[in-house]
C-alpha cells in the first residue's frame, strides 16, 4: 500500500508541475523532455537493483512505455487547453476502469461487488465531468480520454513484467515513450529552467512508475492500480484553490462521483 500511495503522490505532483509548464511551453516538448528525464533516472537506478530480466520483461516494459508516451502527450495537451481540476480526474478514472475490466476479463481476477460498483459509477462520472460550458473544457476532456487509454496500457503492460525484472522494464518503457512522443514535438527554443523543470517532472513520474511496479508485486494489479490512481486529489485541490478554476454544478457532481468510484475500488 505504501508503494502504491507513494506512486500516487509522485504522480500528483508531476501532473501539476508538468501541466502548468505545458501552458507556456509546447506540450509535446514538455512530454519528451520529461521522458528523457525519466530515462536518466532509470539508467542510474536499473543497475543498482538486483535483477534478472528476460526478453519478455523488456517487451512488456516497451509496450508500457508506448502507453506512457501517448498518456503523457495527451495529458499535457489536455491541461494546456482545459482545466487542471477536470482533465486529471478524467484521465485517472478512465485509466483506472479499463485495467480493472481487463484484469477481470483477461487476467481472471475477481474484484468484489464494491469494485464493480466503482466501475459503474465511473461511467456517469466521466460523462458529467465532460459537460463543460466552453470549448476549452471539451477539448481538454477529449485529450484526457485518449490519455486515459494510454495510462491503462501503461499500468497493464508493466504489471506483466516478472518479479525478477527489477527496474529494467521501466527503463525500456522510457525509451519507447520518447520514440512515441517525438513525432508530435514542435522543436523550438526553450529556457534552461523550463527544460530542467520538464526533466524533473519526468524523473518524478518515473519514480512513481517504479513504486507502482513494486506495488504490483505485493498485491493484485487491480488494487495497485486503484491506489496509484488516487493522484488526482493533488491537481484538483491545486486547480480549485491556487488556480481558481471554476466548475459547473454538473462537473462538481462528476468529480464527486469519480472520487466515490476510486473509494469503492480502493476498499473492494
Amino acid at each position: 500500500m505504501l508503494f502504491a500511495l507513494g506512486s500516487a503522490l509522485c504522480y500528483g505532483i508531476s501532473d501539476v508541475a508538468g501541466g502548468l509548464l505545458s501552458r507556456r511551453v509546447h506540450f509535446g516538448l514538455v512530454a519528451v523532455l520529461g521522458q528523457l528525464g525519466g530515462l536518466l533516472v532509470t539508467l542510474v537506478a536499473a543497475p543498482l537493483v538486483d535483477s534478472d530480466p528476460t526478453i519478455a520483461d523488456f517487451a512488456w516494459g516497451a509496450l508500457s512505455g508506448l502507453g506512457t508516451g501517448i498518456g503523457m502527450l495527451f495529458l499535457f495537451r489536455g491541461i494546456s487547453a482545459g482545466a487542471l481540476s477536470v482533465v486529471v480526474p478524467v484521465v485517472a478514472v478512465g485509466g483506472l476502469a479499463l485495467p480493472v475490466l481487463v484484469g477481470v476479463v483477461v487476467l481472471g481476477e475477481r474484484p468484489s461487488l464494491l469494485a464493480w460498483l466503482g466501475i459503474v459509477v465511473a461511467v456517469p462520472a466521466l460523462w458529467f465531468v465532460s459537460l463543460g460550458d466552453d470549448e476549452g473544457t471539451a477539448a481538454g476532456v477529449v485529450s484526457a480520454l485518449i490519455s486515459s487509454v494510454g495510462i491503462a496500457v501503461q499500468y497493464l503492460a508493466l504489471a506483466q513484467a516478472g518479479p525478477d525484472a527489477g527496474v529494467w522494464p521501466v527503463l525500456a518503457g522510457r525509451v519507447t515513450a520518447v520514440l512515441a512522443i517525438l513525432p508530435a514535438v514542435r522543436w523550438r527554443k526553450i529556457e534552461a529552467k523550463d527544460a530542467l523543470g520538464a526533466g524533473a517532472v519526468g524523473a518524478l513520474a518515473a519514480i512513481a512508475l517504479v513504486l507502482y511496479l513494486l506495488a504490483t508485486r505485493q498485491q493484485l494489479v487491480v488494487i495497485a492500480v486503484v491506489l496509484s490512481s488516487l493522484y488526482p486529489v493533488i491537481p484538483v485541490l491545486v486547480g480549485i484553490t491556487a488556480l481558481r478554476e471554476r466548475l459547473t454544478r454538473r462537473q462538481s457532481v462528476g468529480l464527486l462521483a469519480a472520487a466515490a468510484s476510486v473509494v469503492f475500488l480502493g476498499i473492494a
